[in-house]
């Protein structure tokens, strides 16, 4: 992998990831752009004791432009876009309209290809495992940021989801403070802990594997279930068999194994609801340890793929209940959707 580093012409850190050594990267953004200010900051609620990110200049970020007017395509033609080059093969920086900056961490965007028409399904195996060395590499550096307590990788796919640009990419938050959700689950796994001796995430995977009714895909190195307790209609966790507190600790087994896994998990979501459907919506969360969390060893790496959709034509909202009070219903038993991806297997 050869990493170049530049800086667009309102002085946001642009990231060139290339799978071959040779690719030269000296494109300069020609744009008569104004220096980013940012209004982003943290309240704290003290009744629920979590954080939230107040960031008003984000109501001006670009709305759904037509695909020749993308800003996340190459420069070509002479339309410049956030990315200078004419091609690149992965490419991050800085988002122009962050949630979160300065003292109250970091956004990124994660480009995962050059061509405006496809998905992170439709990358080869090559590009989709130089994808997961740039989650680590962006994990490492963010780490390095003192605002950053916690780095999380993510995709948002399909406007159902509240996609705003259609080209293929994902985010990287760097949080100045651990979530809620992995607090909860660090405390989960404290308690259990204390209970068993055990590791709670360990016993989680062992005890998937053993049922099997719910395991997806049982790879060397890796293996994706439907939780016993899934809140969305079709969801799964996809963990390495080796737990490790974040991705740059997977070894090179794991890392090499990822790609086709993965790969035939989301196309397997994009078959789900039938041919003629349109792509499936989903949320792809990758799950890492805190950099300072007391118990951060015990902590597993793991990446939660979800779709808000229930059923053809369908979608499952987040209403009373859920919103409300934040406990989940879920239409779909999860032993029917695990059989569901099943069936959908490639032939």
């Amino acid at each position: 992998m050869k990493k170049t580093a530049t800086r667009l012409a309102d002085g946001r850190e642009l990231i060139y990831y290339d799978a071959h050594g040779d690719a030269v990267r000296d494109a300069v953004d020609q744009r008569p752009l104004d220096p980013i200010t940012t209004r982003s900051g943290i309240r704290h609620d003290p009744l629920l004791g979590d954080d939230v990110a107040v960031a008003s200049h984000r109501q001006g970020r670009t709305y759904h432009p037509p695909a020749d007017e993308c800003p996340l395509c190459p420069s070509r033609d002479g339309r410049h876009t956030e990315i200078p080059a004419a091609d690149y093969d992965v490419a991050v920086f800085e988002n122009r309209f962050p949630s979160l900056a300065g003292e109250s961490g970091r956004c990124e965007v994660v480009c995962f290809t050059a061509d405006h028409d496809a998905s992170f399904a439709d990358l080869s195996l090559e590009r989709a495992g130089l994808v997961l060395d740039v989650w680590a590499d962006r994990t490492v550096e963010l780490s390095r940021l003192p605002a950053v307590e916690q780095v999380f990788c993510f995709e948002n796919r399909g406007r159902e989801i509240g996609v705003t640009l259609g080209h293929p990419h994902g985010q990287i938050y760097g949080y100045p403070f651990v979530t809620p959700r992995t607090r909860r689950m660090l405390d989960s796994v404290a308690a259990h802990h204390e209970r068993t001796g055990r590791n709670l995430f360990d016993d989680v995977v062992a005890g998937e594997l053993a049922d099997g009714e719910r395991v997806v895909i049982d790879g060397e190195h890796w293996t994706a279930f439907v939780p016993y307790a899934a809140h969305w209609p079709y969801e799964v966790h996809l963990y390495p068999k080796r737990r490790v507190a974040d991705l740059t600790e997977l070894d090179d087994a794991a890392r090499k194994e990822f790609p086709q896994v993965y790969l035939e998990l989301l196309q397997r979501f994009d078959r789900i609801f039938g041919e003629g459907e349109p792509s499936t919506p989903y949320i792809a969360a990758w799950h890492q340890a805190p950099f300072t969390a007391v118990n951060r060893r015990d902590f597993a790496l793991h990446l939660e793929l979800f779709t808000i959709r229930r059923t053809s034509g369908k979608l499952k909202f987040l209403a009373g209940s859920e919103s409300g009070m934040n406990v989940f219903i879920n239409d779909v038993p999860p032993e029917a959707a695990a059989e569901r991806l099943r069936e959908v297997a490639s032939k």
